[in-house]
């Protein structure tokens, strides 16, 4: 049987280690800021999201549903949230939206900045696209490791894991949208004598925008999928629903927990879609 020789094996677990300890000592207040942040603004959000009462916020999504594609779609995405409420999910539903926009929110706040950054330099663009094509690559479980080192079991890794693992598509897709903005258009805006701003925010966002609101539906989708993996950490809400029933083998409560997720998942993919296609309109 083959052995690795003794003398060529090199332990970069052990540097790893050293950095993370570093790190956790000397950015302390860092990483605290970053929790008590996330923290205030999850707790907030979802002590809003429970005291809004269930049957206006399904009058909402009804209504949404019915401005941006059917009466019949609103109808039926109601009876998805009605049935949730029954299964008695609605709190640990409003605990994964509450997830699900939060870090949607702050990756849409580091990836549009960053795609826009990535279409205005082709150098910026070669540096970035590795990393991306990495992130990607990437087992979904991979992600929960940084946050765990730093900020141990709870909410906090989970979201940061969620934030992480959903932020490629955003980027790709802004920068890919302010690049295909047609440079007849470009040139047309630039006939007016803008400054580079107005061109930027009258022109091409504009005509980025569908595209962009792609990368929204794409992300939000992704965020929702670290739902049962974030979980595994600890976060609250249907994941975790999920993953205590496949730890006591209960058919019945990972049935209906599962079950909300993919109605959730359905309600926020097509309202996003239809949404990104009426600003193509």
């Amino acid at each position: 049987m083959f052995e690795f020789p003794e003398k060529l094996t090199f332990h970069l677990g052990y540097y790893i280690e050293l950095l993370v300890n570093w790190l956790t000592i000397h950015w302390s207040n860092i990483f605290d800021g970053v929790k008590s942040g996330l923290l205030w603004v999850f707790v907030n959000l979802n002590d809003f999201l429970l005291w809004i009462p269930w049957w206006y916020f399904i009058l909402v999504i009804f209504l949404l549903a019915w401005q941006y594609k059917s009466i019949a779609s609103g109808l039926l995405y109601s009876a998805f949230l009605f049935l949730i409420g029954i299964f008695g999910l609605w709190e640990a539903t409003m605990y994964t939206l509450t997830i699900v926009i939060a870090s949607v929110v702050v990756t849409l706040m580091i990836g549009v900045p960053l795609g826009i950054w990535m279409a205005s330099s082709n150098r910026v663009e070669t540096v970035i696209k590795p990393f991306l094509d990495a992130m990607q690559t990437l087992p979904s479980f991979v992600y929960l490791i940084p946050g765990i080192f730093f900020f141990g079991l709870g909410l906090v890794p989970g979201v940061l894991a969620t934030i992480i693992y959903a932020l490629p598509p955003i980027i790709r897709l802004t920068n890919l949208a302010i690049r295909e903005v047609p440079e007849e258009m470009v040139e047309a805006g630039r006939s007016f004598g803008p400054t580079k701003w107005q061109l930027f925010t009258k022109v091409q966002i504009p005509q980025a925008l569908p595209t962009m609101m792609t990368g929204v539906n794409q992300t939000t989708m992704m965020a929702l999928a670290m739902v049962v993996v974030a979980s595994m950490v600890g976060v609250e809400g249907l994941g975790l629903e999920v993953l205590s029933a496949l730890n006591t083998i209960d058919v019945a409560r990972g049935s209906e927990a599962g079950i909300s997720i993919v109605f959730i998942a359905i309600i926020i993919d097509r309202l996003t879609l239809a949404i990104s296609e009426s600003s193509r309109t």
